[in-house]
């Protein structure tokens, strides 16, 4: 399968006026969909001709359909533009279906009495034995995989039969830098659904909404190595599970805030 780096196919989105489109190689499929991270970054690119140079502050995601390789367009309006913020609809389609829904909002910085930012915990201690590193296993796990490294200091691979509801994973994209907001999207939606690795038995599970919110306004002096997600899953029922995240670029810098509903077929 060839590969084809994040880099090379961001630089490959045509775009216009509220609009984005791109040809997705299968090796950024997951399963019979899209990598829900490139999903984002595509419509994102869309709703970026819209705004302006602001730092993109939230990014709320609905995944609606599965969106298949090939050819993939974006549309984006924007929904209300003032003074310091602007909140820009975007949508993955094809023709008048559409696939995906996002809101972004944009905001200018300010001074301001109230800061708090959060702090890195000391990561775990590694468990006895070699680390727990995501293999490249073509037609078992996801073909988006094979441009991360990611090793797991605390919790398990999907479908591995540990409870353990917390993961901890050193995180790094196959890529060339410097880090952009889109790197920054699609590090925060790699992590799967910790409710597989409560199983012994493959399943299949999907994204419904994901939220995430930025809290670094610039990261092009960040490498793509050394990034790490502290996630857990916080509830299980019914077949939905909600899980949160940290994303933390190099040196413990706080870079994202995540949380996802998903669907576990188990």
């Amino acid at each position: 399968m060839a590969v084809t780096p994040y880099s090379k196919l961001l630089a490959g989105i045509a775009l216009g006026e509220g609009a984005a489109s791109v040809d997705v190689p299968e090796d950024w499929l997951q399963g019979r969909t899209l990598f829900g991270g490139l999903q984002a970054a595509i419509a994102l690119a869309a709703m970026r001709t819209l705004a302006p140079a602001w730092a993109l502050r939230s990014l709320q995601v609905t995944f609606l359909a599965p969106v298949p390789g090939g050819r993939v367009q974006a549309r984006a309006r924007v929904l209300r533009s003032s003074k310091n913020t602007m909140h820009v609809e975007g949508r993955l389609v094809d023709g008048d279906t559409t696939l995906a829904l996002l809101i972004g909002v944009f905001g200018v910085g300010r001074d301001s009495a109230v800061t708090l930012h959060p702090t890195q915990p000391a990561a775990p201690a590694p468990p006895t034995g070699p680390a727990i590193e995501l293999l490249r296993l073509p037609g078992i796990v996801p073909n988006f995989t094979q441009h991360f490294d990611a090793r797991w200091l605390a919790g398990n691979l999907p479908f591995t039969g540990a409870a353990n509801p917390v993961n901890v994973i050193e995180l790094g994209m196959r890529d060339s830098g410097p880090a952009t907001e889109a790197h920054v999207v699609a590090m925060a939606d790699f992590i799967p659904p910790i409710a597989l690795s409560f199983l012994k038995e493959r399943v299949a599970a999907a994204s419904l909404t994901w939220m995430l919110e930025l809290l670094a306004d610039d990261v092009s002096a960040l490498p793509l190595t050394g990034w790490r997600i502290d996630a857990q899953m916080t509830s299980a029922g019914g077949g939905y599970t909600s899980q949160s995240l940290v994303l933390w670029g190099p040196g413990g810098l706080p870079v994202a805030l995540g949380r996802q509903t998903m669907v576990v077929f188990a």
